[in-house]
């Protein structure tokens, strides 16, 4: 097999793109089990006896008493309540872990470190790679033996090895995520071929990620995004923003939107007109020459052809005519079933209404 590496410039320069099979390579995330590297992602490890509450006090996610081996998506917003970072964090062994984008490491690092201030916490770069493993084969016994585990973990991270590494459940229903050392690298992605993991370039990842609309900081954000748009809403594990939490920046943007208003846009899949050159992130989409929204990551997968995650004006009809590209000579649909459902008004929407006679 022969490595291609991944578009640079790009989100995932210095990655792994394919192994010369890139739709061989999805068709495996779902009959079998394959390991995409994602080392490139960045890794902090967050110590102290305050890091929990200290980040509790900076972040969208309640996680002042996050228990060991949990995990959660989290977020930094500005005081606009726009999106500046976002994370997957997991609690183990006295340390919080953060795993971000690549190009957020060392701005978040940078960031987190100024608002220390008098807390007891330290800040520093974790030399852990990030290895995801897709698909149904997971299940096989032998990948729990390669694991060292007898059982996949539930909802809780488990350590595995003596060196520091642990794995953890991830987005997606045949998903694991496995945090080791840099320098271990090599041989966990050994044993688990022994076991039958096939290993996947990262297009396998974003093509999957991209079909189930889980959005990624940085493509499918931008300078205005907020959290209600990216469907990032939900308690521990479950979104990335906990609605009974306060003080913190941004608050009172999320508590608006989510009592009196709808946010402005929303995030859809879209398919692409495959007969022409494919679109870029970033590029305007427009209806009838009226600009609508923005594109965000792009990929071809090996079911649906060439998708896209878009943010869209909220309310524009499923069956709108869509264009984009740079001289919108791309043509695209939205994806039905990825509209978000019907709007409900909140229960501060509720009360102006009846205060106006409306309800």
């Amino acid at each position: 097999m022969s490595a291609v590496p991944a578009p640079d410039p790009g989100p995932d320069a210095g990655a792994v793109w394919h192994y010369g099979d890139p739709f061989g390579e999805q068709r495996s995330a779902h009959t079998d089990a394959v390991l995409v590297d994602r080392s490139h992602r960045a890794v902090l490890a967050v110590g102290g006896p305050e890091r929990k509450t200290w980040l509790h006090s900076l972040c969208t996610q309640h996680v002042a008493e996050l228990p060991a081996g949990a995990s959660t998506e989290n977020l930094i917003l500005d005081a606009q309540g726009h999106i500046t970072d976002h994370w997957v964090q997991t609690e183990l062994r006295d340390t919080t872990y953060l795993d971000t984008e690549p190009w957020r490491g060392e701005p978040l690092a940078g960031h987190l470190r100024k608002m220390v201030f008098w807390a007891e916490v330290t800040i520093q770069p974790a030399d852990l790679a990030v290895l995801s493993l897709l698909g149904p084969g997971l299940a096989d016994p032998a990948v729990c033996e390669a694991l060292g585990l007898a059982a996949l973990p539930g909802t809780d991270a488990v350590a595995v090895g003596d060196s520091g590494a642990f794995v953890r459940r991830g987005p997606g229903e045949h998903a694991l995520e496995l945090l080791v050392p840099r320098a271990e690298k090599g041989d966990w992605q050994r044993r688990l071929a022994r076991a039958g993991v096939k290993p996947a370039g990262v297009w396998t990842y974003e093509a999957e990620r991209v079909a189930a609309r889980r959005p990624r900081l940085g493509l499918d954000t931008d300078e205005r995004s907020i959290p209600h748009e990216m469907n990032w809403i939900g308690g521990p594990g479950v979104g990335a923003v906990h609605l009974d939490k306060g003080c913190y920046s941004g608050q009172e943007t999320v508590a608006r939107v989510h009592n009196l208003g709808k946010p402005p846009r929303m995030l859809v899949l879209l398919h692409l007109d495959g007969s022409v050159d494919r679109p870029s992130t970033g590029d305007p989409i427009t209806s009838g020459g009226r600009p609508v929204g923005r594109l965000g990551t792009v990929v071809d997968h090996f079911e649906l052809g060439p998708i896209a995650l878009a943010l869209l004006k909220r309310g524009l009809p499923a069956d709108t005519p869509l264009s984009t590209g740079p001289g919108a000579e791309v043509s695209a649909v939205i994806d039905a079933e990825s509209m978000p459902p019907p709007d409900v008004r909140g229960a501060g929407r509720l009360a102006v209404d009846r205060l106006r006679g409306r309800a």
